[in-house]
C-alpha cells in the first residue's frame, strides 16, 4: 500500500499536488485536514487511527489516509477542491476553518469535524441531535471553557485587576469568544483588553503592548495558531513575567503557567470512531454531534515559582496534572 501524506508547515512553499494521480485505490480514502503545523500532525493522526481501529479499520490494510496539516487557511479551498475531485470517501476536519472549507466544497462526501465552536451557528449542521446533510462531529459548544479559564486565572491571581485576551482575528469564532470572556470579566468586576495577533510579528508586538499597558494576567484564546506557536508564546510570557492561561496542556508542557480545556486528541479519537462508522455504512445525518467527555487543568509549578506565584491548594487539589 502506498500512502501519501501531504504536510505543509506554516509558511512553507510545499504545495498540495493538484495533478491527476490515477485511479482511486480500491480501499476507502479519508482526507484528513488538520489545522496544525508539521510537528503537531503525527499525534493528531495517531488519535484518528486509534478511533478507526475501534471500528475495525487499519491504515494500509483496509483504509487509506491522506493528511494535510497546515495553519494557512487561505490554501484550504484549493486542498478541499482536490479531495472532492478525487472523490475521497470521507473528509475528517480538525478545526473550524477546515470544517467550513469542506462544507462549502461538497454536499455529498461525508464530513466529520472536531471544532471548538457552535456548528449550528456556523451552518455546519441543522442541529446537534439531528445534524442533517453530510456533516457531523465533535464540538465544545455548551461548555463555557473561555469563561472557565478566566475564572481559574482570577482564582490564581485574585489581586489582578488588568486582564488581556490574546485572540486571532482570522478565526471565525473569535467574535463570540471575545463576547464570552468580556462578559465573564464583567461578572467578577474586571475588564479585558483585547489584543489581536495572527502572525509571529504581531504576536511579538502584542506582548510589547501588554507590557506597556501593565497587564497583570493574560488569557490566550483557544486557537490552532496559538497552539502551534506555543513555544513563542510561553517564551514571551516568561521573558515579560506575565502569567497566562492557555487552552491546551501542550503549552504548559513547554513552560506555560496554566491551561484548561478539552483533550483534543481524545476528540480526534471520537472523530476516528465516527469516520469508521460512516465507512461501515452509517450516515452523518443519523450521528448526533457529540461533546468531549474529558476536560483537564494543568499547572506548571516550576513556572509559577519563577513568576513568584503561590498556587492555592484548592487549585492544586483539582488539577488533573501538576508539572513540577
Amino acid at each position: 500500500m502506498r500512502r501519501r501524506e501531504f504536510i505543509a508547515g506554516l509558511g512553507s512553499a510545499t504545495a498540495w499536488p493538484l495533478a491527476a494521480r490515477g485511479q482511486q485505490a480500491a480501499m476507502p480514502v479519508i482526507g484528513f485536514l488538520v489545522n496544525r503545523v508539521r510537528e503537531n500532525a503525527p499525534n493528531a493522526l495517531a488519535a484518528l487511527r486509534k478511533g478507526l481501529s475501534e471500528i475495525g479499520f487499519v491504515e494500509g490494510r483496509n483504509v487509506t489516509i491522506e493528511l494535510f496539516a497546515n495553519n494557512a487557511t487561505d490554501r484550504l479551498p484549493e486542498v478541499v477542491a482536490d479531495l472532492v475531485r478525487r472523490r475521497v470517501t470521507v473528509i475528517a476536519a480538525s478545526g473550524l476553518a477546515p470544517a467550513l472549507a469542506a462544507k462549502s466544497a461538497t454536499a455529498t462526501i461525508p464530513i466529520v469535524f472536531r471544532i471548538g465552536a457552535d456548528p449550528v451557528r456556523y451552518g455546519l449542521v441543522a442541529s446537534l441531535n439531528r445534524p442533517g446533510g453530510n456533516v457531523t462531529g465533535v464540538t465544545d459548544i455548551g461548555v463555557d471553557l473561555g469563561p472557565k479559564r478566566l475564572g481559574l486565572l482570577h482564582e490564581l491571581l485574585p489581586r489582578a485587576s488588568r486582564f488581556a485576551a490574546l485572540v486571532n482575528p482570522t478565526n471565525p469564532a473569535t467574535e463570540s469568544r471575545i463576547a464570552e470572556v468580556t462578559a465573564a470579566a464583567l461578572a467578577i468586576g474586571r475588564s479585558v483588553d483585547v489584543v489581536p495577533a495572527s502572525t509571529d510579528r504581531e504576536i511579538d508586538a502584542a506582548f510589547a503592548s501588554l507590557v506597556q499597558k501593565r497587564i497583570d494576567a493574560l488569557w490566550v484564546s483557544s486557537d490552532a495558531l496559538f497552539i502551534n506557536r506555543r513555544l513563542q508564546l510561553t517564551t514571551l510570557a516568561a521573558h515579560h513575567r506575565l502569567p497566562a492561561i492557555y487552552s491546551n496542556h501542550d503549552s504548559v508542557e513547554v513552560g506555560g503557567l496554566m491551561s484548561y480545556g478539552t483533550n483534543i486528541l481524545e476528540s480526534l479519537y471520537q472523530v476516528g470512531i465516527y469516520t469508521g462508522r460512516i465507512l461501515k455504512g452509517e450516515k452523518p445525518s443519523d450521528l448526533p454531534v457529540t461533546r468531549p467527555t474529558k476536560y483537564e487543568m494543568v499547572i506548571n509549578l516550576t513556572t509559577a515559582k519563577a513568576l513568584g506565584i503561590e498556587v492555592p491548594e484548592t487549585l492544586l487539589a483539582t488539577a488533573d496534572e501538576v508539572i513540577q
